[in-house]
């Protein structure tokens, strides 16, 4: 279905486009760079089954932080139908920009978003958004792909890509519960395949923000704790 075009929020007018990060190219090539990568993990029913069957689950959760008409930042592109969800859930009065530094992601993601005139596709770093300011800026399983250093520089840009009134809402992974039957593999993939993603074991998100007595962060856990949703939105005055 074709959505009415909103209003576009601002976006930088240079023409750089952003180097590819060494991180990505030397430990996600076989998931991201490759057109054999789209072939294989761009299905709901791949992405549902890595995640354990939880995608809706967290698609729904990140999606009731969200409101139609809002002007929505996905600061990466995600394999399923995430982004065409967003663009349908925020209606022809929204607006969804979607920004990814690879531009086989973002040349991806316009394909599945071809007919929704209430979107933009960027190639732009998450570390560097541009655009804005957003109502909602959802980070969706993207933060334990990054090395702690990219996760603080991350965190920091989106917190400041919001309205005063505005919110961040991370949907990623968890320490799970210590008995949790599933940990021992996810150990075990993180360690092999993953090996940034302990940094989310250790750490809570508030802790790679660097002002984080700025906000207020509300944090529900799911599927044993191995999964969550973590809400940041300013303090008022």
């Amino acid at each position: 279905m074709t959505h009415m075009t909103a209003q576009m929020p601002l976006v930088r007018t240079d023409n750089l486009t952003p180097k590819i990060p060494a991180y990505l190219s030397e430990t996600y090539n076989w998931a991201y760079l490759t057109p054999a990568s789209l072939m294989i993990f761009d299905h709901t029913p791949v992405v549902s089954a890595i995640l354990w069957g939880n995608f809706n689950r967290l698609q729904r959760a990140a999606m009731r932080e969200i409101r139609p008409g809002q002007t929505v930042l996905q600061p990466a592109c995600v394999y399923g139908r995430l982004s065409p969800n967003l663009a349908t859930h925020i209606g022809p009065d929204g607006h969804l920009d979607v920004i990814d530094v690879a531009p086989i992601q973002a040349e991806n993601c316009r394909r599945k978003l071809a007919g929704y005139a209430n979107t933009r596709v960027r190639v732009a770093d998450a570390t560097d958004p541009g655009g804005g300011p957003y109502d909602v800026v959802c980070c969706f399983f993207l933060l334990h792909e990054l090395p702690d250093d990219y996760k603080h520089r991350v965190t920091d840009a989106l917190l400041n890509a919001i309205t005063p009134d505005g919110k961040v809402v991370f949907i990623d992974y968890h320490r799970p519960h210590p008995l949790h039957p599933l940990k021992p593999i996810t150990s075990l993939v993180f360690d092999t395949l993953e090996p940034f993603a302990k940094g989310l074991w250790r750490r809570e998100i508030s802790g790679f923000a660097s002002e984080a007595e700025r906000f207020t962060w509300r944090k529900e856990r799911y599927f044993g704790g191995l999964f969550q949703k973590v809400v940041a939105q300013p303090r008022q005055p």
